[in-house]
């Protein structure tokens, strides 16, 4: 039920999301925005993916899963993307004020609530849960990298090449958990 309730939480949330970057990638014809959008896009179509009531049978429920794996795969082309700009474009998330550090406590609160839930997600044996816990993790990660960003742009100086080769290492790191979790 808690699963069941965090997944249409988070859709919802998600599709808020997609509307807001959507409309101001194509407003401010900005790449980053739309990768963005498309970020969104897929986590949300994940997440309804997992929220269908239709086939409640165990090899209907294994199919989702497999679903959400194969569109973990598309997602990770669209984070590959987004760490690209970050990167080379030098763009990134600016927070006002002191939200910067309301956001770092959101961010580490997910991972580590992501991290517990996603261990205890494969002792219930159910892909359903198992692949919301998945999904929650990558969010967290994405949060995390959105914080660095944040955290560069605030207070990394103008240190270009340091913030390159940070943004390389977070942004290809979490690209290549994301990716090892859709084959797996």
């Amino acid at each position: 039920f808690r699963a069941m309730v965090s997944l249409r939480g988070g859709f919802f949330i998600n599709l808020g999301y997609i509307a807001v970057k959507l409309i101001l990638g194509i407003r401010y014809r900005s790449v980053w925005f739309i990768a963005l959008a498309v970020y969104y896009a897929l986590l949300a179509l994940m997440r309804y993916l997992l929220l269908r009531r239709g086939e409640l049978d165990a090899r209907g429920a294994w199919k989702r899963y497999r679903a959400c794996g194969i569109l973990l795969l598309m997602m990770n082309q669209a984070l590959m993307v987004i760490v690209a700009l970050i990167k080379y474009r030098n763009n990134g998330y600016v927070y006002p004020g002191n939200l910067i550090y309301v956001m770092a406590v959101y961010a580490f609160y997910a991972v580590i609530l992501a991290i517990t839930k996603l261990i205890g997600s494969h002792r219930e044996g159910d892909p359903i849960y198992s692949a919301s816990r998945v999904l929650s993790l990558v969010a967290a990660m994405v949060s995390i990298l959105s914080l660095e960003t944040a955290m560069m742009s605030r207070f990394g100086g103008d240190d270009p090449v340091f913030r390159q080769v940070m943004t390389s290492v977070s942004g290809g790191w979490i690209c290549l958990v994301v990716l090892a979790m859709a084959i797996y």
